[in-house]
C-alpha cells in the first residue's frame, strides 16, 4: 500500500469520520493549489491517452471488466471529466464485454455506520441511494441499460452480456460476497479487476475468499449466537425484496498491505501512469491463490 493509503487507514481507524473528512476535504484543497507544479512534474492525459495506456496494459483478453476507482485521485493528471471517463470505459468494453463497478453504500453519514444506519431505517432504495464510491461509479451506475445487484451494502453494477448474470440472485446469497454473489461469478469467468486512481487495497475480490471459506478461514470467531443480524427491506420499484446482513464474526485486524506477498507476482499488477496509482489483478486467480494459502493457514488478517 503506498504512503497516502497507509495514512488514510490509520486516520480511518483512529479518528472520527468528520475528523477524517475534514482532513480528506484540506487535503484535495492543498492538491488544487498545488496542481500546476504537479501538471509540470509528472504531465497530463487525456480520455485517448488513458484508453490507449489501457489497452496497452491490460489489453481485451477478458470477458468482465470489474472497475474500482477514484476521479479525485486521477486529478490533476487527467484533463478529462468523469462522465468521459464513463463512456470511454464503456466503448473499451465493447458490446461483446461486461463492465462492473463497485456501487457500494456504508451507511448514512448523517447516522453512523450501516448497522446504525439500517437500524434507524431497515429500507434500501436500490435506484435512489447513491453509490458511495466515487464519481464516475455513481454515473455509470445511472447510465442507461445498467444493472445493479440487489444487495444494500455491496450493491454492483454491470452494463453487457453478462450484467444479468453477474447481478442476480445477491438479495438471496447467505452473505455479501460468497456462493450466489457477484464476486463468486467473476471468479468464475475471465475477470480483469481495474484500479484507476486507486492502491489494490479497494479489491473487494479478497472478501471473496472471506465468504467462501466460512469457518474454514483460519481465523478466530465470535459463536454464532454471538454475531450481529440485521434485516433490511431493498426496494427496488414497486417490488421488495428481504435481505438478511450477517456479521460474518471476524474481529481481527483486516490487512491488506499482505496481498502481495500471498499472490504470486503474476497475479497482482501496480504501476503508475502520470503518477495515477492503477493495478490490474485476475479474479480468478486472487481467489484461487487466497484459498490456497488460508489452507495453509495464511491470510488477510492480523490479530489486534
Amino acid at each position: 500500500m503506498d504512503l497516502l493509503h497507509q495514512v488514510s487507514d490509520l486516520l480511518s481507524r483512529k479518528l472520527s469520520p468528520e475528523m477524517v473528512e475534514n482532513i480528506r476535504t484540506a487535503y484535495f484543497g492543498t492538491r488544487n493549489k498545488l496542481a500546476p507544479l504537479i501538471k509540470s512534474f509528472y504531465g497530463t492525459f487525456d480520455t485517448a491517452d488513458l484508453k490507449q495506456h489501457l489497452a496497452s496494459h491490460i489489453g481485451d483478453d477478458f470477458e468482465i471488466l470489474m472497475v474500482h476507482g477514484s476521479f479525485n485521485h486521477m486529478l490533476p493528471a487527467y484533463t478529462g471529466n468523469a462522465l468521459e471517463l464513463v463512456k470511454m470505459l464503456i466503448e473499451f468494453c465493447g458490446p461483446e464485454r461486461t463492465l462492473a463497478m463497485p456501487a457500494f453504500f456504508f451507511g448514512d453519514p448523517k447516522i453512523g455506520s450501516v448497522n446504525q444506519t439500517f437500524q434507524a431505517n431497515p429500507r434500501f432504495d436500490l435506484r435512489r441511494t447513491a453509490s458511495q464510491m466515487g464519481l464516475f461509479t455513481e454515473l455509470f451506475r445511472r447510465s442507461r441499460g445498467v444493472i445493479q445487484s440487489r444487495h444494500p451494502v455491496y450493491r454492483v453494477s454491470a452494463l453487457g452480456p453478462l450484467a444479468e448474470e453477474l447481478t442476480r440472485g445477491h438479495d438471496l446469497a447467505t452473505t455479501p460476497g460468497g456462493v450466489g454473489t457477484p464476486f463468486e461469478f467473476m471468479a468464475a469467468h475471465k475477470t480483469k479487476i481495474l484500479g484507476l486512481g486507486k492502491s489494490f487495497h479497494v479489491m473487494t475480490q479478497v472478501h471473496h475468499v472471506d465468504d467462501l471459506l466460512g469457518e474454514e478461514l483460519p481465523v478466530p470467531r465470535l459463536p454464532a449466537d454471538q454475531r450481529s443480524r440485521l434485516e433490511v427491506l431493498v426496494v427496488d420499484g414497486a417490488n421488495e425484496y428481504p435481505v438478511t446482513l450477517n456479521d460474518n464474526g471476524i474481529h481481527w485486524r483486516f490487512n491488506i498491505e499482505k496481498l502481495p506477498k500471498l499472490l504470486r507476482p503474476s497475479d497482482l499488477s501496480v504501476w503508475k501512469f502520470h503518477n495515477v496509482p492503477m493495478f490490474c489483478a485476475d479474479a480468478t486467480k486472487v481467489t484461487e491463490q487466497l484459498v490456497a494459502k488460508a489452507k495453509q493457514g495464511q491470510c488477510l488478517y492480523d490479530p489486534i
